[in-house]
């Protein structure tokens, strides 16, 4: 008993010892938050958009440490970025634990083993690669330096459990399975590569545009710049201090951004008046005179001074006559159709960053008037497009997601909001002013694309700019039968080359050139000819 008592007391006082003279590295840095894994982010096709990479960070045991200013000397020969002050003075706090410098080169960790520093030592870590640098900035977002995501798809996946696996340690060097989303990559290079030649060739604040499947409600790309790299998400300036220019490339104007969508409205309008029974495609509505209401007086842009049909009203993008229309329908009934669509409420997608849309306390008649024809509210494009999907695919409201979805997902989620005979209706108008109205510069031989235009004043400290639009094009293709919605936008064009800075000639052609290119990469067949079965002879 004596013998046995004698080794416990000897084992115990060793621990003592050991734990009293030489801290454990290994505790010490366990009580830091480890920078777990996290899935890969695939494209619907299978193509990496987000992987992990193996890294590794500097860290030093200060008590350990003989001569801080060695230690410090030798670091910033290998580091030249090392903060000279900073360093030092963590190497003299005499703490258990210090990071000296998060994720590594190869060539660091060599040359720093190399010097055989004593209390220095290294460890494994991940870092997120986004192979695409800014292609799909706004739809992946980014991570921080522990590998948490702080926006875009990061950060729903983080929401989603694995922030709780990450925490209860369930997740370090784990194999995950792959978060496939719905971009596809070809057709989010085209979008992205569109509209940074756009925003350089208009001399334009900023452009966007979105790309979405009607039927699903999958976002096929959506892309806004000015954006940012996020495998580079803060950079600092020459001077050392955090560039807020490049901060600005954070804010994603298609989905977080509320804009006045002006005549891409009308669509809504006329879709309304129609789902209504108020109004035909063969209606006539008067828009000879313009309309004073309230104190406002409501004139056409390019007015026909006459009478027209609602096909023209559409064509000509008549204020007048789209205000009579909303009129026919009644403001209460206007406000639930615009609520219906779900264009007055905040849209429910997986990406955190979506804005709310604006619009009157109360609507009076001439609220109701000006937002007939997209103006005095406000909603983000990406709202729009999918609002617009309904008008196009039978009537049936879909959420959308950046998921890739099954099949069966589009009945058990679709809601029809509109009768199908108002979307064969919308349709019409939609091809017929692609061919003969304002649509003319987004159509693209053989894909059949039809859409709506919209100039709207920029709103400028509350107040609309005479010299500044926003502009955006609201398209649909094939429109025999559709299955894409293409929406862009261009803020504060200066203008093309001839100095035209509406939307017909700047968003339009931005539109013709994404479904030229996208739209064989999408499977969609050219069609010539017309839905008449006449036999095409090869003379």
């Amino acid at each position: 008993m004596a013998c046995v008592a004698t080794v416990y007391l000897v084992i115990g006082a060793r621990l003592v010892q050991y734990g009293l003279a030489v801290p454990a590295p290994t505790g010490a840095i366990g009580s830091i938050a480890s920078a777990a894994s996290r899935p890969d982010i695939v494209d619907r096709n299978g193509s990496l958009l987000a992987t992990d990479i193996n890294m590794v960070s500097l860290y030093a045991e200060p008590r350990r440490i003989i001569d801080p200013d060695e230690v410090v000397e030798r670091l910033v020969a290998v580091i030249p970025d090392l903060d000279w002050a900073d360093t030092h003075r963590k190497l003299r706090s005499k703490s258990a634990f210090r990071w000296l410098k998060r994720q590594l080169t190869p060539r660091q960790q060599a040359d720093i083993l190399a010097q055989g520093i004593p209390g220095i030592g290294f460890r494994p870590e991940k870092r997120r690669f986004y192979p695409g640098g800014a292609t799909a900035s706004h739809i992946l977002g980014h991570v921080d330096v522990d590998n948490r995501g702080l926006a875009g798809m990061e950060r729903y996946i983080d929401r989603q459990g694995l922030a709780d696996l990450r925490a209860a340690g369930m997740t370090n060097d784990v194999p995950l399975e792959p978060v496939r989303l719905s971009i596809d990559l070809r057709v989010q290079s085209i979008v992205h590569d569109v509209i940074e030649k756009a925003m350089v060739a208009y001399r334009a604040e900023a452009a966007g545009a979105v790309v979405l499947d009607v039927a699903s409600g999958e976002v096929l790309a959506m892309a806004s710049v000015p954006d940012y790299d996020p495998n580079e998400p803060a950079r600092t300036s020459p001077d050392g201090s955090v560039d807020k220019e490049y901060e600005k490339g954070w804010f994603n104007r298609m989905s977080n951004a509320t804009f006045e969508m002006g005549s891409t409205f009308k669509s809504f309008t006329l879709a309304m008046g129609l789902d209504a029974g108020k109004i035909r495609l063969d209606s006539v509505v008067d828009a000879s005179r313009p309309i004073s209401i309230g104190g406002f007086r409501i004139k056409d842009f390019h007015g026909r001074n006459r009478p027209l049909t609602v096909t023209e009203v559409f064509r000509y993008s008549s204020n007048i006559a789209t205000v009579k229309i909303a009129d026919m329908v009644g403001i209460d009934a206007h406000q639930e159709f615009l609520t219906r669509l779900g264009l007055l409420s905040r849209m429910e997608t997986e990406l955190p960053e979506v804005a709310t849309p604006t619009q009157p306390r109360v609507w009076k008649k001439i609220n109701s008037a000006t937002i007939s024809y997209g103006h005095g509210m406000a909603t983000t494009p990406l709202q729009t497009a999918v609002a617009a999907a309904a008008l196009l695919n039978g009537g049936k409201l879909v959420r959308p997601t950046f998921l890739a979805q099954r099949p069966d997902r589009v009945t058990a989620q679709a809601n029809q909001v509109l009768r199908p005979e108002t979307s064969a209706d919308m349709r019409y108008l939609f091809n017929f002013n692609g061919i003969n109205g304002s649509g003319r510069n987004a159509q693209v031989p053989g894909f059949h694309v039809g859409g709506k235009t919209g100039t709207a004043d920029k709103v400028v400290n509350g107040k609309y700019a005479t010299d500044l639009n926003f502009n955006a094009f609201l398209g649909g293709f094939p429109m025999h039968n559709p299955r894409y919605i293409v929406l862009s936008i261009i803020d504060a064009p200066r203008g093309d080359e001839a100095g035209r800075r509406l939307a017909a000639h700047t968003a339009a052609p931005m539109v013709k050139e994404i479904v030229s290119r996208a739209a064989p990469l999408l499977g969609v067949q050219p069609f010539f000819g017309t839905d008449e079965p006449w036999l095409l002879v090869d003379y």
